[in-house]
């Protein structure tokens, strides 16, 4: 497959959007740039803006690898996305909203009840819950893929704890660093206010009855967690406390931290851990990264957790199969935003399809991340393919197929020089009152020459993400 190459396609060479950089470009001695790479890792290095590999005790601790070309958006193709993007978080949480309580969806038969009811991503224990000012997933992050110059397909979507904007942070920061003079040639729409913008977000969705400026913690499962350089970078950044759960107690029916004056209350806790460890007089009973008692707190509205609790069922592989569906049922309109096409494997005669053509898909655990327990078929050997053919058989409802798409590309530099590598976009949304997008977000890129795997945790790494201010 021949993919779009978003700076110089084959056929027109040269796209607008990279006009003025390209420009710049054409002044820069190679050396100058070779320098600047390593700049970056110095800077990256010096940061610790570091991710952690689970299961790999030889590196536990990697750099993120930084890229500096940056992907560049025109304003006109932003609007674009954002109206779909929109949309899609507003059906995401009316979809929420309805699964735990009338659902429906359910009675109207649009999505079987089984993908509900056998769902582990499903919480009973938010049947009837209503969080306050009702927002259910405060920040999502929508993984998005273009084919062409005019299509684009949601990956997937992460409404449960959404990871990697700091370093969408981090990247534009460095680039600046770098390159001062290039941010006065090209107009490129700011990122650096997001964290006042969250803090903002989750404040507006504050428990009733909270002071009007409450208490905001950031709840990390501690120091050993994968993306705990972001946990303590968005606490500091929002002007909070990070906090884990050994910090906190309930006390006269709310959340409170434990500070050298005393236990103070919390009015929101955004937290980055798992539902089955948020409170272990309801989830798991050994966990001690969560608060016992928060489930209580919670259903008398007494505290906001971000994002709520249960919403990973949006987010689940196999309800993504059905977004279309579901986007249309709450907003009365077709998505604007495709789905990749999905094969449920729970479905025999979808099964029967994916077994017969498993060098030519993508498959996919339903609850699965980081590009972890997936197949990529058309590089993948015939002993993987048997193997992952054996896991299909024996557990088919853990499973999705996709077509694998020719993702677009974007030039990285190398010491040759420019190389076309393929590239994702996760761009952030805040969901209070209103649905704010920051104009960009965190391309990822496959570093390795034909990989189509983005992800830090399988070799890949970061661009800084342009919006042009057009």
């Amino acid at each position: 497959m021949t993919a779009f190459d978003e700076m110089l396609p084959q056929v027109d060479g040269l796209r607008k959007p990279y006009t003025g950089y390209d420009r710049w470009l054409q002044t820069q001695q190679a050396q100058r740039l070779q320098d600047k790479m390593r700049d970056a890792e110095r800077v990256f290095r010096k940061t610790g803006i570091t991710f952690a590999v689970y299961g790999e005790e030889d590196a536990a601790e990697r750099l993120i690898p930084f890229d500096i070309v940056p992907r560049i958006i025109s304003g006109a193709e932003w609007r674009r996305l954002t109206l779909g993007i929109e949309q899609r978080v507003q059906a995401i949480n009316a979809f929420l909203d309805d699964i735990y309580h009338r659902q429906e969806i359910l009675r109207a038969g649009r999505i079987p009840k089984d993908l509900i009811a056998r769902n582990a991503a499903f919480l009973p224990e938010m049947i009837g819950v209503r969080p306050p000012a009702g927002v259910y997933t405060h920040i999502i992050g929508i993984d998005v893929v273009r084919t062409s110059e005019d299509e684009f397909f949601v990956l997937e979507d992460n409404a449960r704890t959404p990871s990697g904007v700091s370093y969408m942070l981090e990247n534009r920061e460095t680039m600046m660093q770098l390159f001062p003079e290039l941010f006065q040639k090209v107009k490129v729409r700011p990122v650096e206010n997001y964290p006042q913008l969250l803090r903002q977000s989750l404040s507006a969705t504050r428990p009733e009855g909270s002071s009007s400026q409450p208490t905001i913690a950031v709840l990390t499962p501690g120091s050993y967690n994968s993306a705990y350089f972001e946990h303590a970078f968005l606490a500091d950044q929002m002007g909070v406390q990070l906090v884990e759960g050994q910090d906190l107690r309930v006390v006269d029916g709310h959340v409170a931290m434990r500070t050298t004056e005393g236990y103070k209350q919390i009015d929101i806790l955004y937290r980055r851990v798992d539902d089955a460890y948020l409170d272990p007089l309801t989830f798991k009973p050994d966990s001690a990264l969560g608060v016992a008692g928060i489930m209580d707190v919670y259903r008398a509205g007494n505290v906001t957790i971000a994002n709520a609790p249960g919403t990973g069922i949006a987010d689940d592989k196999a309800i993504y199969s059905y977004m279309p569906e579901i986007v249309e049922f709450y907003t009365g309109r077709k998505a604007l935003l495709k789905n990749v096409p999905t094969w449920r494997c729970s479905e025999a005669d979808s099964l029967k399809y994916v077994l017969e053509h498993l060098g030519e898909l993508v498959v996919k655990e339903v609850h699965g991340s980081g590009g972890y327990g997936m197949l990529v078929g058309p590089t993948s050997t015939k002993v993987e393919q048997d193997a992952f053919a054996a896991k299909l058989k024996s557990n088919p409802s853990n499973y999705i197929a996709q077509p694998t798409l020719s993702l677009s590309t974007c030039p990285i530099y190398t010491d040759a020089g420019l190389a076309p590598r393929h590239v994702d976009l996760r761009p952030f949304v805040l969901v209070s009152d209103r649905i704010q997008i920051v104009p960009g977000g965190l391309t990822r890129v496959a570093l390795k020459e034909g990989s189509l795997v983005v992800n830090s945790s399988q070799g890949g790494g970061t661009k800084d993400t342009w919006v042009l201010d057009d």
